[in-house]
């Protein structure tokens, strides 16, 4: 063999190895597994998971090559939050992430140590005892707050301009669900100030749904709230007939309310919320510690009226209301 011939083997050869070697010494790409869990259905709350999902990508995340997502949803009940949680903690997730305030509770008596990010965990987490304290949470907790209660007063006033001749006002809440409750002192607190009397109509359980709505009638409310908390949010649609029924004007506090058929709503972007909330997930991913991670309180808020709804209750919207309006659906 001639020595070029030799020396192009031998150049060849060192070649590949060092390639080999390269491609031996990158590192395996990372697979994060993220536990997703919530109380309503999966279906309940499709826009806020596609929004935090997608934020997750915009981050730099693919599900199957650098991320899994294990979700689990409770169907509105409750009692199986533990047996979720405890599932996606043996499965050493990188990261639990909870939707309200029961899971939130559910996931912190479940592990000390996985961090946990709160999506919109109501009320007040100091106080309950989730977290020290919103700029130094402590502990493994932290995330986005829900402060529905603190928005009861602007939602009396918009339904006021909206039905100034307003006097009964029916709060649609589910019996000792501590954000309920919260919220129903806030409305109770800010009716004198727009001069209107609030009837509590309180439920323990779905099956209690239509007496709740025949007491409405009964106590002749003009208008209704409903706050979304525990299984209200599960049975939007069934909520929605039984206004339907009665013809009352009613003010949500979801969004998701008004795409399904509902009159009006006027809360946090939860779009927003959801988002934030990823961003919380990769800074804990990249190392970061929740409890050196301030919770954050919403800091975008939408009116959203649907006068295809209004129009089918023989209702006229104010000018003035729709102006205000972030969005109208028609």
């Amino acid at each position: 063999m001639r020595p070029q011939t030799v020396r192009l083997v031998v150049i060849l050869a060192l070649v590949f190895l060092i390639a080999s070697l390269a491609a031996h010494a990158q590192p395996a790409t990372k697979m994060y597994r993220i536990g997703f869990v919530r109380l309503t259905t999966a279906s309940a709350n499709a826009s806020e998971n596609e929004a935090f999902t997608q934020r997750l990508r915009e981050l730099g995340y693919t599900e199957g090559q650098n991320l899994v997502i294990e979700a689990r949803f409770a169907n509105g009940q409750a009692e199986r939050l533990p047996a979720l949680v405890a599932e996606l903690v043996q499965l050493q997730v990188d990261c639990l992430v909870v939707a309200g305030t029961v899971t939130t509770h559910t996931a912190k008596q479940a592990t000390s140590t996985i961090p946990i990010v709160m999506i919109n965990a109501s009320d007040d987490p100091v106080r309950l005892g989730l977290i020290t304290s919103l700029a130094r949470p402590g502990g493994n907790i932290t995330g986005v707050i829900d402060i529905a209660p603190e928005l009861a007063g602007k939602r009396l006033e918009l339904l006021k301009e909206a039905f100034p001749h307003i006097a009964r006002v029916g709060h649609l809440l589910e019996k000792n669900i501590s954000p309920g409750v919260t919220h129903l002192q806030e409305v109770e607190a800010a009716a004198h100030l727009v001069g209107v009397h609030v009837q509590p109509l309180e439920m323990q359980g779905p099956e209690d749904l239509e007496q709740a709505f025949q007491a409405a009638r009964a106590e002749r409310a003009e208008v209704l709230i409903v706050a979304d908390y525990g299984f209200l949010n599960s049975h939007r649609e069934r909520i929605i007939q039984l206004v339907d029924t009665l013809r009352l004007p009613v003010m949500y506090t979801n969004v998701e309310f008004v795409k399904l058929g509902g009159l009006m709503s006027y809360g946090e972007d939860r779009l927003d919320r959801a988002r934030r909330a990823a961003t919380f997930v990769d800074k804990i991913l990249k190392g970061e510690k929740p409890a050196d991670l301030p919770v954050e309180r919403p800091t975008k808020f939408e009116l959203v009226i649907n006068l295809k709804a209004a129009q089918a209750m023989g209702l006229t919207m104010p000018p003035t209301l729709l102006f205000q309006a972030d969005k109208v659906i028609r």
